[in-house]
């Protein structure tokens, strides 16, 4: 069934064959032909991906302005990538359908979470040294909350095993 008949039908619309080419004519209202789970998916997958352009500028600004110039907190991209790897790792090899806690989804979140405060820690390191300056290490680590928070966000949005997840990608 089509998604836009299903959605036709859920609201009592009166369909007809349009003329020629197959095209379909709905008499009262309007439909706009997407599902409602797939337009779900897009704004989540649109907030994510604004969420984290807005981190990665705090980042750039912390180290791009005149006044700091120092590129320095651009190591914290690597922390970005290393984030998500032992939880996707131990996604693929754990099974889910034990409801007790697993030794290696465990040592994921251990590792997960040793990462992230690695990368809280550093630019405030950088900052204590006197490497950058603090108004820069404060605009690299809002850059760190919206960057982790997207990255949450993402897992909470595509993390599960239904026919929505990011696991197809």
């Amino acid at each position: 069934m089509n998604c836009l008949y299903a959605n036709a039908a859920w609201l009592g619309l009166f369909i007809r064959g349009g003329g020629g080419g197959g095209t379909v004519v709905i008499h009262r209202g309007s439909e706009s032909g997407f599902c409602p789970g797939e337009m779900a998916g897009i704004k989540a997958l649109i907030s994510l991906s604004f969420g984290g352009a807005v981190g990665l500028m705090f980042l750039m600004l912390g180290c791009a302005l005149p006044v700091y110039d120092k590129y320095w907190p651009l190591f914290l991209l690597f922390f970005y990538i290393l984030s998500p790897v032992p939880y996707c790792v131990s996604r693929r090899l754990v099974d889910d359908t034990d409801s007790a806690s697993n030794a290696c989804k465990e040592l994921a979140i251990f590792l997960t979470t040793g990462i992230v405060i690695s990368a809280f820690g550093l630019p405030v390191v950088f900052a204590r040294a006197e490497v950058i300056a603090w108004g820069a290490c404060a605009l690299v680590l809002t850059g760190n909350v919206v960057i982790f928070g997207t990255i949450l966000g993402f897992f909470l949005v595509f993390g599960s095993n239904d026919d929505f997840s990011w696991q197809q990608w």
